[in-house]
């Protein structure tokens, strides 16, 4: 009989969810998880089994997973509904899925600490990547924890910053001189500033599902605190923005091909190096639409 016979494992559970494994890779985020071919459609216990991974680690890394768009789509809308992203290009077989694509002619604009899409009222809660291009070397990805940067600030801080709400604006990472020089751009671009007005979020969220408090500004797309001074604010945000990136806080990935990661967006940041220039790199991401933070 084979190893993989469900007779081997009882009935309860498919017998590849005996088989996941999940490897922690630092105490304040990051895991890696072995066991499972995400090529193919994952049973509702391994999607309970990696969203519980994904509740403790925050980010979660798989190794050697070729995963086709179409393929990439369909495992993120195991976790829910997708985005749709108003001007990064989309991949021809799947809308969901955007295409990073980042060379010396096309310069990367997420070289910086940021939560993707909180430019919207309900910003996505995880975001699955692939590798499909690398560099031979460089191009790693870092996560930072939202949730350890905020328990590992003072009493007094956290007491100022509770109350605090901050505002996300589209234009900020998405500037009308990058994302506007050809006509067609500029319709697109005019169209998706139209539709996604600045929105106004607390400072630190409480995670929906685990009730863990944790700073939600960065500096991709905040840019500034309602309830302060311009001058305040700015160095508030300086201040958060320093303190989120300790490698206290942080896991670094250098990917490999078909590597995919797995991160829940709501109270995580990632940084993309960029060391890999005049070098190639392709990335797809399917992005999964979250709730309001409160």
């Amino acid at each position: 009989m084979s190893h993989t016979d469900p007779a081997l494992h009882g009935h309860l559970a498919p017998p590849s969810l005996n088989d996941l494994r999940i490897e922690p890779l630092g105490p304040a985020i990051g895991a890696q998880v072995h066991g499972i071919d995400l090529s193919r459609p994952i049973s509702d216990g391994q999607r309970d089994a990696l969203q519980a991974a994904l509740l403790q680690h925050h980010v979660l890394f798989f190794e050697r997973q070729p995963v086709t768009p179409v393929q990439q789509r369909d495992l993120a809308r195991r976790f829910g509904e997708l985005h749709v992203h108003p001007v990064f290009p989309r991949h021809p077989e799947a809308e969901e899925i955007i295409v990073l694509d980042t060379h010396a002619d096309n310069l990367p604009d997420n070289d910086n600490w940021h939560t993707d899409v909180t430019f919207i009222a309900t910003p996505p809660m995880g975001a699955i990547l692939s590798a499909r291009e690398l560099p031979a070397l460089g191009g790693d990805t870092l996560w930072a924890s939202g949730i350890a940067a905020y328990e590992a600030l003072s009493e007094p801080w956290r007491a100022l910053l509770d109350p605090l709400t901050a505002e996300h604006s589209f234009v900020q990472s998405f500037p009308a001189e990058r994302y506007a020089r050809t006509p067609a751009e500029r319709r697109q671009w005019e169209q998706a500033v139209a539709d996604h007005p600045p929105q106004i979020h607390p400072v630190v969220r409480t995670h929906p599902v685990s009730g863990r408090r944790g700073l939600f500004v960065n500096e991709g797309f905040t840019t500034r605190i309602m309830e302060l001074k311009r001058s305040e604010s700015d160095a508030v945000l300086a201040q958060l923005r320093a303190h989120i990136a300790k490698p206290e806080f942080t896991v670094r990935w250098r990917w490999k091909r078909h590597d995919l990661a797995f991160w829940d967006n709501r109270l995580t940041q990632h940084y993309a190096t960029v060391d890999y220039l005049p070098h190639r790199r392709v990335m797809h991401r399917a992005t999964i639409l979250g709730d309001r933070p409160c």
